[in-house]
């Protein structure tokens, strides 16, 4: 959360023509209903299996940016599912620096918690194995957008002319 996925996505998606796919965007929409609210009446456990069934039919899908949220990334299974016909890209920034760009944001039920910054960083550190297995990292902290996006498309050409990740 926090990182710029939504934003880079959009901008990559426009870039190469292809379409862009927010996975917590399709869930509310499916779900007719905020993931504040899932996770409030239904919890954790229910919206992580709505996720898993996105991940299962984007395994058909080309031509296209997913972004992700941030817990679904950080399922192993999840990632693996995505590596097996995308490159996929971690988008990386510090605790304190999520927490500057999100705090004002009502809409992040992980966050619901006495101290935001010190969960922000309780979920990095359970999540950041799996999130190293991410064909490309990148740090966000000091790059525009566009300065994402172009790292992005170099290492995405390079992929596509080489078929090397």
């Amino acid at each position: 959360m926090g990182t710029g996925k939504s934003s880079v996505g959009r901008a990559l998606a426009m870039h190469f023509g292809f379409e862009f796919i927010d996975t917590d965007e399709l869930i509310v929409q499916r779900a007719g209903r905020s993931i504040a609210d899932i996770f409030e009446h239904e919890g954790e456990a229910v919206f992580r299996e709505l996720e898993k069934q996105v991940v299962a039919e984007l395994r058909s899908r080309s031509g296209c940016v997913i972004s992700t949220g941030g817990g679904l990334g950080a399922h192993a299974e999840h990632l693996e599912a995505l590596k097996e016909h995308s490159l996929t890209v971690c988008l990386w920034a510090s605790p304190a620096t999520i927490y500057e760009r999100v705090r004002h944001s009502s809409h992040r039920p992980l966050l619901n918690h006495p101290d935001p910054e010190a969960r922000i960083t309780e979920l990095l550190n359970q999540r950041e194995a799996v999130y190293k297995q991410a064909d490309l990292l990148i740090g966000t902290e000091l790059r525009s957008v566009k300065e994402v996006a172009h790292q992005i498309t170099i290492h995405f050409e390079q992929v596509r002319a080489t078929g090397v990740r």
